[in-house]
């Protein structure tokens, strides 16, 4: 990290903000030994607000609390989290839609995180254009890791063309970098601005995740995933919070 980057707490970011929409941050913890993924979301419209977090085998899913109350869910249900493995490669893809699927097959493929996105773009949600975030998390077979950030967003008001922006990360202890999809609420949304936010990464997850689901917007937070990768044993330490199902958490 460059000593000159100003490292931020993540919680008190979200408590000044009452509408980030998607937020994904990926680090390390301080000792180096872990790597962390967080990802939330929250939403203004009752379709948006009729969705929960679902873990299954190792991937996470959006699912609607209510099935009789989804309106569309061509933008609302996708899987925020997926596991790719591959000789040599440990890999975890969190993004804020089914690109997640799109860097999936492609990695299956024997392609990039870079050549996934390029065929894709942001939302088709006129008038906001939602920016599409993406994450990805690699550990090599020596536990050497890196993670990469990326945005999708519309060059202007009309959304008549999509700019691509790729952040290449080291790691570097107990710091970590976190984008969201908007840069506060409005009408229509405006979409985040400016690089990924230089974060620091605590050692104690179970707080981390807590103190972010405390300073997430009361009215607007919906779910909340927090994921602890080991970096030599891969093994996975995981914070789930449904504001419809307050609490749900499990360790593997």
């Amino acid at each position: 990290m460059n000593p000159t980057t100003h490292i931020q707490s993540l919680p008190q970011l979200l408590a000044a903000n009452p509408y980030p929409g998607r937020g994904l941050a990926i680090g390390y913890t301080p000792d180096g030994k872990h790597a962390v993924i967080a990802y939330f979301i929250m939403g203004r419209s009752a379709n948006s607000r009729n969705r929960l977090f679902e873990e299954v085998d190792g991937d996470l899913y959006t699912r609607a609390f209510d099935e009789s109350k989804v309106e569309d869910p061509s933008l609302i249900i996708y899987a925020p989290l997926r596991v790719h493995e591959a000789p040599g490669c440990y890999s975890l893809i969190a993004t804020n839609g089914d690109q997640t699927d799109t860097v999936y097959d492609a990695l299956a493929q024997g392609r990039t995180f870079e050549q996934a996105l390029a065929t894709r773009c942001f939302e088709p949600d006129a008038p906001n254009y939602t920016p599409r975030i993406s994450g990805l998390l690699q550990v090599a077979g020596s536990g050497e890791s890196d993670y990469r950030l990326s945005i999708l967003k519309s060059v202007d008001a009309e959304g008549s063309a999509c700019s691509r922006t790729l952040y290449h990360y080291p790691a570097q202890p107990g710091t970590g970098h976190f984008i969201s999809t908007y840069v506060t609420d409005g009408d229509p949304l405006p979409s985040f601005e400016g690089e990924p936010v230089a974060i620091a990464i605590p050692d104690d997850i179970d707080a981390f995740a807590e103190e972010l689901w405390e300073h997430l917007n009361a009215g607007n937070k919906i779910s909340l995933y927090v994921r602890t990768l080991n970096l030599e044993t891969k093994e996975t330490q995981n914070v789930l919070i449904n504001r419809h199902r307050r609490d749900e958490r499990d360790a593997t």
